[in-house]
């Protein structure tokens, strides 16, 4: 049994010694590339207006972020706070900007750490904002809830980044040589 085990370990140590710098950053990496690059990008796309100043016009944001508020208003993005305006202006370029950093691996910590945030307040806002009816919940045995089940995995795949960095093909790398 001890030669078992001693196989076992040994075998797992070299595997784990040659994957380990590398394999679970760049998976990461290409996981969120795959999976919600797109969905980001489009969401953000969705909440600015037209042109080339369009990053600007963020009218659109305001039923997003702060529904219950906006219907106050009469969907009068004018009568909306300016802390509103704010946090819908930043929230609509941090859907933009976190995302291709990741994706390029440059400051890549740090923006897997603000998509963080960002999915704990899009999550909140789907939930207290939209009164999502169905946002599953942990440990059952469904494991498709659209808000609790599928942003756990996520915010896994955020943290090997905030944790492991970019990995070997980055911009990060290049710019830090003993990253």
């Amino acid at each position: 049994m001890n030669k078992l085990i001693t196989l076992h370990n040994s075998v797992f140590s070299k595997l784990e010694n040659m994957l380990e710098p590398w394999l679970l950053p760049t998976l990461a990496r290409f996981t969120f590339a795959a999976t919600l690059l797109i969905y980001f990008l489009n969401s953000a796309r969705l909440k600015i207006g037209e042109g080339f100043f369009g990053f600007l016009d963020i009218s659109r944001s305001y039923g997003q972020i702060f529904p219950q508020a906006y219907e106050a208003v009469g969907y009068d993005d004018e009568l909306m706070s300016t802390f509103q305006w704010l946090v819908a202006l930043l929230g609509t370029w941090a859907e933009f900007i976190l995302p291709v950093l990741i994706l390029i691996g440059l400051l890549t910590r740090l923006a897997a750490f603000g998509m963080i945030g960002f999915i704990i307040v899009q999550s909140l806002t789907d939930i207290y904002g939209h009164m999502a009816e169905k946002y599953g919940v942990w440990f059952d045995r469904i494991p498709d809830g659209v808000i609790m089940d599928q942003r756990l995995f996520w915010v896994a795949i955020l943290l090997i980044l905030v944790v492991k960095g970019a990995g070997p093909v980055s911009i990060d790398r290049l710019l830090c040589r003993n990253y």
